[in-house]
Parts: structure tokens; sequence; C-alpha cells
């Protein structure tokens, strides 16, 4: 489909405005006239293109840092009372849920808005669709499955209510999406929310799941059931993630944006067919109740901001235990078909892994549960995805410890507990900033992987037939795909305005390997401090990019090399390629013409200079006879290396091997487009390598960062390294996407 030009959008928003809604097929409930109050001035909505804010937060922003002394983890903000029944036959699930939300802002509020996120899979009208029409075209994603048939999915409001009023609803686009989207409500209230003030509403509803597309949906007697209940939007404060009025931060379902919530409670009851397995977000309270052949659990969580849960018929669990400083005792479970127990118990090994690492690293874990799913086959797409307390991974029916089925699931599993502390417990805005979820939880898991020296290996079996089994830093892997030579959108550009899928792809290794380069910067250990520190800050918070900036800046005291690495690549599409441009070798032989000496003038030609130089270099031989043919003779050697910047600059290490080993390390920290280093020396140079430690990842090509004098096969064996390199990051590119 067509989408408006960005000119066309700031008009439809201005339009949307004036009239106070954009209602477009309106699916209105009538409602008894006592219930529709007039409706003051709307708090405005945030912006269609909003994005990563360069101002930090303010320092009181969301009741300042939670110092554990309070009297709950979070400030309960939104919290949510659920009793759900699935229909095992349609998937589709029954509910009504209570929602109680509090009014943070010093102003009344008169209209709320709901997500309606299942929504976005009920035709090919949704915002979810229309983008993925295009951005496919231009690039691979997750996400593709063509619905047929009774494989849609939406969620209907059936009713909603404030006390005794009886309330209505229109569907809005606060990104300009196209008019058939249905994934955002607004919801004019009968009794308006004073200042402080609490609101309670019940809403009755029905969801029904969609084929597995992405992230949600059901395949056999397999249902993940996520972002399937109604969800107020989040209403920010001036000084909170760059705003600077109160404001509902409420976006559409687009296709590469994942979510945005407040803290709360949930409090969830679940009734399903007796003969499934269920999992969900949360702790399960006491047994479940058994009537008429069906089952009723109940989980409840407190001080997340997302619910979501399984119901597979003939799946497993494989149960175990985790104790760390600071951390209660946790409960893990990986619930998974039969066919993939091997993979059950490497998910459960990494899960524990992840637990000990996360919290020795960044902070305790706080909660008593990680329930993770292995999806069944067919069902690849609900793999990969994370809530609080609960995320799925992968699974293979058999497990070949010498290629990457292993690192595959280890990676997958770590990358999604990862989430839990990133995008659950630092609960940053996945809609405007994705790179503070995916980007730096990506970076986080390779420094895990990296401690355990846990390397990417040959991707498939024959190669290692052929005799070829590279292996490579995890870091090094990222780099790969990360889009280096010609980046199309800023790493801190939010999920939707992007070039295609493949950009928004780039936002986890383009991300992991810009802070990789400032770790290089900074150090290891500072590096390691300032993330303990950020999460110190803002965990059970919402964080900016901005925020983290300022936390790296006051940790390592070194503004340059963060603003540098923000300026160019967070907020930039900076490119860097430094390369070795040439190596000349000369003599510094006497030089002809004119010259004083001993005051008098005297002129040294062609001739005479050659019959000098001669005459000097046969009685240097005579007194060294045993001389190699790398030593210098009865001259210096000059050797001149030119180096060129491609694109933006970086500090760099030129280092210049001469004959017989000896090498010189110049420190190349300036914005000069070229540069020529002069050595003199009784040898020659022999090379000279740009980034000799391989710090600077983000070096678009690292074939030219090094030249030798003579021919150098290791070149061609290098690109052969890469080619193998290249086809295992496309297996990386699968299972992070």
């Amino acid at each position: 489909m067509g989408t408006r030009t960005q000119g066309a959008s700031r008009l439809w928003l201005a339009l949307t405005c004036l009239t106070l809604s954009a209602v477009v097929n309106a699916q209105d409930v009538p409602a008894p006239a006592s219930s529709v109050a007039t409706v003051p001035a709307v708090i405005p909505m945030a912006k269609p293109h909003a994005a990563a804010p360069r101002e930090p937060s303010a320092p009181d922003a969301w009741g300042g840092i939670r110092t554990g002394s309070e009297a709950t983890l979070s400030d309960r903000v939104a919290s949510y009372r659920i009793d759900a029944e699935l229909d095992a036959g349609k998937h589709s699930v029954k509910g009504s849920e209570q929602l109680r939300w509090r009014n943070r802002s010093q102003q009344t509020v008169n209209r709320i808005y709901l997500h309606l996120y299942l929504n976005a899979f009920q035709n090919e009208g949704s915002t979810f669709f229309t983008e993925r029409n295009v951005l496919t075209a231009h690039g691979h994603s997750r996400g593709n499955a063509a619905p047929k048939k009774g494989e849609w999915g939406w969620i209907d409001l059936a009713s909603v209510q404030q006390g005794n009023a009886a309330l209505k609803w229109s569907f809005v686009h606060p990104d300009d999406g196209p008019a058939t989207d249905q994934t955002v409500a607004a919801i004019d209230l009968a009794e308006p929310v004073p200042a402080g003030g609490t609101l309670t509403l019940d809403v009755d509803f029905t969801s029904q799941l969609p084929r597995v597309i992405e992230r949600t949906g059901w395949w056999g007697d397999f249902n993940l059931v996520a972002q399937w209940f109604p969800k107020i939007g989040v209403l920010e404060l001036p000084g909170e993630r760059g705003a600077t009025q109160v404001q509902w931060n409420v976006h559409e379902f687009h296709f590469n944006s994942e979510f945005y919530a407040d803290f709360g409670s949930y409090d969830v009851r679940l009734t399903v067919p007796s003969d499934y397995t269920v999992g969900a977000v949360g702790a399960q309270q006491d047994e479940p109740s058994v009537q008429n052949g069906k089952t009723t659990y109940h989980f409840v969580q407190n001080d997340v901001h997302d619910f979501a849960w399984v119901a597979a018929k003939g799946f497993r669990t494989l149960d175990g235990s985790w104790h760390g400083p600071g951390s209660p005792q946790v409960a893990v479970r990986v619930i998974y078909p039969p066919e993939y127990v091997a993979s059950a118990q490497l998910v459960l090994k990494a899960t524990l892994d992840s637990l000990s690492y996360f919290s020795d690293t960044l902070g305790p874990y706080p909660y008593r549960t990680v329930t993770a799913v292995v999806p069944p086959f067919n069902a690849d797409e609900a793999g990969g995805m994370e809530y609080p307390t609960f995320f799925t991974a992968e699974g293979d029916k058999e497990i070949d410890k010498d290629t990457m089925d292993q690192w595959n699931i280890d990676f997958v599993t770590i990358h999604e507990f990862g989430h839990g502390y990133f995008y659950g417990l630092l609960a940053s805005n996945e809609f405007e900033e994705p790179m503070l979820d995916e980007g730096m939880n990506e970076y986080w898991d390779e420094r895990m992987l990296r401690d355990r020296n846990q390397r990417v290996l040959t991707p498939s079996t024959w190669l290692r037939r052929a005799g070829i089994t590279p292996s490579m830093d995890v870091f090094t892997s990222e780099r790969l795909d990360a889009g280096l030579s010609h980046p199309f959108d800023p790493l801190g550009q939010n999920s939707w305005d992007r070039y295609s899928s493949s950009s928004y792809g780039t936002v986890y290794s383009r991300t992991a390997t810009a802070m990789h380069d400032l770790e290089e910067r900074l150090g290891k250990d500072v590096m390691a401090r300032a993330m303990r520190e950020y999460y110190r800050r803002w965990h059970f918070r919402h964080p900016s990019v901005a925020d983290l900036r300022a936390t790296l800046i006051d940790v390592s005291g070194n503004a340059r090399a963060v603003d540098e690495i923000f300026d160019q690549f967070v907020y930039g599409t900076a490119r860097i390629d430094d390369r070795v441009a040439s190596i000349d070798i000369s003599r510094v032989l006497p030089e002809a013409g004119s010259w004083m000496k001993n005051g008098q003038r005297v002129e040294l030609t062609d001739d005479d200079r050659y019959e000098q130089v001669a005459k000097a270099d046969e009685a240097w031989k005579k007194t060294h006879p045993h001389a190699g043919k790398t030593e210098a003779g009865a001259f210096p050697i000059r050797s001149t290396v030119t180096v060129v910047r491609e694109g933006a600059a970086v500090p760099q290490i030129l280092r210049v091997t001469f004959a017989g080993g000896s090498h010189v390390d110049v420190h190349w920290d300036d914005d000069r487009r070229w540069a020529r280093f002069v050595f003199t020396g009784d040898t020659a140079a022999v090379s000279a390598e740009l980034d000799p430690d391989r710090n600077i990842l983000l070096d678009e090509n690292k074939l030219n960062d090094s030249r030798t004098v003579k021919t150098d096969a290791s070149a061609s064996r290098r690109w052969t390294a890469d080619l193998a390199a290249a086809l295992q990051a496309l297996y990386a590119c699968l299972v992070t996407l």
C-alpha cells in the first residue's frame, strides 16, 4: 500500500489535534447518554516520529532512583486483575479485566488510551502489515508468514465500564498510520481522573490468537498468549525521556516495534483444558482448581509491566533452582515439547548461567521465578521473545556441539533472558529507542559469551569436512552483520522510521559493535562499572539514550570518547574506514645541489653523488662482511607510511614493523583526512598496520588496515576466513532478528 509523505503526515496530525480525535472506521460502542461527558482539552500524544532524546531526564524522573528502601520495588502505576479462559479448539481467550491506573501528573485526565496489540494481525490494513509489505521488500525479517482462512487474530472489546457508566471508544492513529489500523483505542471517561487520583476500569474482551506470525499465536495444540489484553499507554511527565509537557506515549503496533508500559501488579487466573501444560509470568499461587475437565491456574507478579503465558498439550517441564547474593531463591522452569528434550537441558543450563552473570555484573535478580518456553516445530516465530520472568527460546531435536547448534541455543537463551534486565527491569521504550533494549542487551550478551570463552564456530558440517574450521570472537562476528559500510539509520532512531527491516536489524549488531569500541577506549573495567551504575540508577524506571550517555560520562570521566561514539553512531550515521595507502622506502643519500661548507659554496652533482655513494657502500661492506640483506648499509633508510581516512575520525594506533622484527606504534588521534609518518633508521619498514589489536570493529573494511612491502598471501587467507564467518553470521542473524 502507498504511504503518506512526511509533509502530509504533519498536516494530518494537525487536523487530528484540532478535532481532538482521529476516528476512522469508527467501531464505537453505544453508551447511555449519561455516560458521555463533555471532553475538555485532551493531553497530547507523543510525536509520530519521536526517537531517542538528547537531553537527559530530570533527577526526579519516574520518582527518582529506587534505593530499595521503598515499600515496593517499583512505583506501581498500572495494575491488572484478569480472569481468562482459553477455548483450545478456537485458540481464543475470553477475558474480564479490572485495570487500576494512577494519574501521576498534575493535570486532570479526561481521556485514556488502550493498546489493542492483537489487532495488528486481523487484516492487511493494519500498520503492522502495511509496513511489512514495504520494509521486507528491502531486506530480510522475521514475521513473514501469510495467514490463511481462519488464521487471523484480533481483540474485540465487549464493554468498558467506569463504575456504573459504560464508556465508548474509538480508534486513533498516533503515528499517522493507515486509517484501517485498530491497535490504539481512545476512551473518553465518564468521570475525569484528578491529579494524583486513581482510575478503575472494568473491561470485557475476547482475544483471537493468530496462527503464529510473530511473537504470539498458535500452532496445533500450542498457544503462546502474548499482547493479548487491553493495556493502558504511558503518561509521561516533563523531564522524563525528553518530554517537555505531560504527554501520552502510545504508539501503533509497528512491524519492527515492541512495547513500553508502566510497572504494576498482575493478578491473573487462567482456565485451560486440564490436559494442557501452563506457564506464565510470575509465580503460581496455591494448587490449581479442577472442574469439568478444566483447570484454573492463579499467577501473581508484582513490579512488572506485562503478562504473557503459554498453554500447550503434551508438553513437559524441566525444573531447576538458583540463588545469588541479594536475590531471592529463584525457581527456574523450562516448558518444552518432548522431541526437544536435548534443547531443554541446554536452555536450563544457559538460564541458570545467565542468572549468575547478569546478577553479578548488573544487579541482583529481584523475582522468584524464570520460565523459558521452547516452541514446537512450525512455531519458530514464537521463539526468541521476552516478557518479565518469562521468555521463549528455540529448540532442535539433535544437538551437534561441534557446530553452531549449541551456540545458537545458548545465545538465544542468554539473549532472551537478558531482556529481563534491559527490557524488563530497565523498562526502556522499545517503540522509540530499540537500541536500549535490543542493542544494549546484545552487547551484554556478547560480554557474557566472551567471558565464557565461547567463540562462534563453523556453521555447517560440510565446511568441517572440507577442512575449514574457523572460529572467531563473538564481537568480530557481530560486526559482519552490522551494516557498517552504509548505515541508513542512526542507532537512536525509533523502530519504525527505518529504511528496511535489515536496517532495523543492525540495531542489534551495530550497537554491540559500537559499545565494544567504546569499551576499548574506556577500558573493560570502566565500562563494567558504568553499566552497573546505569542499572542502579535506572532499574524500575524508564531511561533514555541520553540517560545512558550521561551515566557513561559520569563514571568514565571521558566525555570525548562517549560523545564521539554517540554523536557518530547513536545520533548519526557515520562510517569508519581508515586504511594504509602506501609504504615508500628510500635511502637517505647525499642531496645534490649547491651547499655552503666551511664558508665556501660547494656543488654536488648527480655523478658526484653516485661516486660518493658507491665508495661509501664499498667501504661499509668491507667493515661489515657478515651483514644481512636487511641492514641499511652506509646510509640510513627512510620509510614513509601514508594513511587515509575515508570516514569519521577515530583514534588509531599505527604499528610499523621493520626488517629484523622490531616495531614502532604511533598514535593517530586527530581529524586529518590523511597523514604521513616518516621513520629513519638502520632497517626498512616491511609492513604497516592500523589497529593491530583489532579494537576498532566499527571500521567497515579491516582488510585495508594493513599493507606489506612484499606480497603476502595472508590477505587471501583472511578472505577465506571472512567468507566462512559471513556464512555463520547469516545463521546468527536469523536467530537475533
